[in-house]
């Protein structure tokens, strides 16, 4: 069991500090969150306004709440109180030294009020659950299967849970309570539908009129589910690469899930045996990586820069990142043997793109590597090199 796994915001946010008097750290719950924070800033006194006569202190006297200490200060799920942002920002306005770390599992709660109430004064950056870089030491014995279905929430890493208790809870407590919050669910059966059918369209285009006939429910309603889940990082919606060209390219983005484990929960995959013959098992993958591109970006406090390309003759590039004005083009498999054919579109991607490719690359599941090569060949745990 771990005690602490070093998270690679960490050297952010402390670079941050120097130059704004608020930080805000948003994600999902549980992905460690509250943990880093305290162990960044230990010499801040820590609220947290789940607590119901902390919230009501804060809500009834928002002043003597954020006045307790002259010293740094931490305040958990924020966005329960958002008319704390208003006084933090009189507060940093008049005393520039004090200091405040806020955090909160609703992006779209608290970056809300954050913009409305801090413009300026607050470094906003995102915590996903663990990257593979993070757990490599948790996850050195773990075979693939092993590491899709457990996932990559710190609990499941450090080894203080496991993978078949926490992600039922965590949608029994987490997904349920906070999105009904933000949300009218009506039938909750049917919302878990919903999700369920997400799950099974990892890696696919998103269509809300399919899924709203699958469901029972109106088009509008997928869209507004899909946005809130999205705001509560439950799934991320990966957008088309799209430049000025006369190309026909797809124009609706890809449905995956901030976690593969608690993607499989949701296909009720209950085991890594099960995920090795499960013809989810490349669309999971696919979803491992394409949530490692962006764990990478959103760890030095960065904004997603990765895209996927389909155009109407087929075309597809699972993974364009873009950075300095050029392209990596990515083609993932889940495959542990190499074969020729997963160069292919790598190999046509300078006719299918305008954008210079600066580099080209096969994230593949087996062990040989030529990461030199000019279409490189990586194992999937080295996936951060690029």
């Amino acid at each position: 069991m771990f005690d602490f796994i070093e998270r690679d915001l960490a050297a952010t946010l402390l670079d941050a500090s120097q130059y704004f008097p608020v930080l805000c750290v948003t994600g999902p719950r549980q992905s460690g969150k509250s943990t880093l924070i305290k162990h960044i800033f230990n010499g801040y006194r820590r609220f947290t306004l789940e607590d119901y006569d902390v919230r009501s202190m804060a809500q009834n006297d928002p002043l003597g709440f954020l006045n307790q200490t002259n010293e740094g200060m931490i305040i958990d799920e924020v966005q329960r109180v958002p008319a704390l942002l208003s006084y933090i920002q009189g507060i940093v306005d008049d005393r520039p030294e004090r200091r405040f770390v806020l955090s909160g599992s609703s992006n779209f709660l608290l970056l809300k009020t954050v913009s409305q109430s801090l413009a300026g004064r607050a470094g906003v950056f995102e915590l996903l659950p663990m990257s593979l870089s993070e757990a490599k030491e948790a996850y050195a014995e773990k075979t693939l299967d092993e590491i899709i279905y457990n996932g990559c929430f710190p609990a499941v890493c450090a080894g203080k849970n496991v993978a078949k208790y926490l992600y039922p809870a965590y949608t029994k407590t987490y997904i349920d309570k906070d999105l009904r919050q933000l949300i009218n669910i009506n039938n909750l059966s049917q919302f878990h539908t919903f999700l369920r059918l997400c799950a099974a369209r990892i890696g696919s285009i998103f269509n809300a009129s399919e899924l709203a006939g699958e469901v029972g429910v109106a088009s509008n309603t997928i869209n507004a589910w899909v946005s809130v889940l999205e705001a509560s990082y439950i799934i991320m919606r990966l957008q088309p690469w799209s430049e000025n060209s006369r190309k026909r390219l797809t124009k609706s983005p890809k449905l995956y899930f901030c976690d593969t484990g608690l993607a499989c929960h949701l296909l009720d995959i209950e085991s890594p045996e099960q995920l090795s013959r499960d013809k989810m098992r490349g669309h999971l993958f696919e979803n491992l990586i394409v949530m490692e591109a962006l764990k990478q970006r959103y760890n030095k406090g960065k904004e997603s820069n990765i895209f996927f390309f389909r155009d109407a003759k087929g075309n597809e590039i699972d993974l364009l990142i873009r950075e300095a004005g050029e392209l990596k083009a990515i083609e993932i498999k889940s495959s542990q043997t190499y074969a020729p054919s997963f160069e292919d579109v790598l190999k046509k991607s300078g006719s299918l793109l305008t954008t210079p490719v600066s580099k080209r690359a096969v994230v593949y599941a087996g062990n040989m590597e030529n990461a030199a090569a000019d279409i490189a060949l990586l194992n999937y745990r080295n996936f951060c090199s690029l």
